[in-house]
């Protein structure tokens, strides 16, 4: 368990951070940027939280303990010491939201039109977390490209964010108050 005494150190005052691994990087590092999107999709998370209860709270409950997990894996490159092994984002943890998703995909009707987001306070803010964890991958991808990243992160990030849209559906009246986009309706 992690265990903070102090909440300020000073050690950033300059514009750079730690790792995991305890080197420094810029704040605006690829890496820095991708964990703290990852943050935000979590506080969204948090407030999409307030809105929902029963088996969809308890859902988003270990999406966020996911997402903290899904953090400490970015903000340690993959050049891990043995001796220290690194916490990382599991195939187990993808299955689950892919089982997930499948469950609570099964009881709502199939889409006829993209679904714009809002319906219900839940769903609006599950839509929002939607598009922060899109934002999320989109960074965590750009960091792929310059240093390795662990493949299951980049599922999870993916399927994350498939079952936020779903959850919006079914926190939507099952979909029955979901907001319909309407191509042209307002030429």
């Amino acid at each position: 368990m992690v265990k903070l005494t102090r909440i300020y150190t000073g050690g950033g005052d300059k514009g750079e951070t730690s790792l995991g691994d305890g080197s420094r990087v810029a704040k605006h590092d690829l890496r820095v940027a991708a964990y703290g999107t990852v943050d935000e999709a979590n506080a969204c998370i948090g407030l999409a939280r307030l809105h929902c209860e029963g088996a969809v709270d308890e859902i988003l409950a270990r999406a966020q303990n996911d997402l903290f997990d899904l953090g400490a894996d970015l903000c340690r490159p993959q050049t891990d010491d043995p001796k220290k092994p690194a916490l990382r984002i599991s195939a187990a943890q993808v299955t689950r939201l892919e089982a997930e998703i499948d469950r609570i995909n099964a009881d709502l009707d199939p889409l006829e039109s993209f679904v714009l987001p809002g319906g219900t306070p839940g769903a609006a803010y599950l839509h929002l977390a939607r598009t922060v964890t899109r934002r999320a991958e989109r960074d965590a991808t750009v960091l792929s490209t310059q240093e390795a990243v662990n493949a299951e992160a980049l599922r999870y990030l993916n399927r994350l964010s498939d079952l936020l849209f779903v959850l919006a559906r079914h926190v939507n009246d099952g979909g029955a108050k979901d907001v319909l986009w309407r191509p042209g309706a307002h030429r």
